[in-house]
């Protein structure tokens, strides 16, 4: 296990072990690639990063990880994998968010994606290019740092 500081000072554990926590994972992170590019989504408010949120009632995992990406980038993923879970410690409370590494069979125009304003493809070198000021703090964060050199060790 990786722990750490998040970039507003918030203590995360990071794991590639499933159901490494006493809490059960309710968030989702997807490390999306579409046709050799990672697909990003513009967030209104917090810049560019991957898609992801909160798994609804009655839905899996998987299902919030397909539905997330769906709703802010428009994607259809065609294979989904289980990559690792992290869990971030308030003062007030704390969550476990699983990542999920997802490739992207066809992307298809939404007319509203929700809170953000919808794909960005971005290629080359992003444990570089996460660092610029578009992207959100939590493209800047060590779980996206360790994800994609995860994700270069596979």
């Amino acid at each position: 296990m990786e722990k750490f500081k998040a970039m507003n000072g918030e203590e995360v554990i990071m794991s590639f072990q499933e159901n490494a926590f006493d809490k059960m994972a309710c968030h989702v992170l997807v490390i999306c690639k579409y046709r050799g590019e990672w697909l990003l989504t513009n967030h209104r408010v917090r810049g560019l990063e991957f898609p992801g949120g909160k798994m609804e009632k009655g839905e899996t995992l998987h299902e919030a990880a397909r539905r997330e990406t769906m709703e802010e980038t428009g994607a259809v993923l065609s294979r989904l994998e289980f990559i690792g879970e992290y869990q971030v410690m308030s003062k007030k409370d704390s969550f476990v968010k699983r990542i999920f590494y997802g490739e992207v069979e066809k992307i298809i125009p939404q007319d509203n994606y929700l809170e953000t304003w919808g794909p960005v493809l971005v290629s080359g070198d992003l444990l570089s290019e996460r660092m610029r000021d578009e992207y959100s703090f939590i493209m800047k964060d060590d779980v996206i740092k360790h994800t994609l050199e995860f994700l270069n060790k596979k």
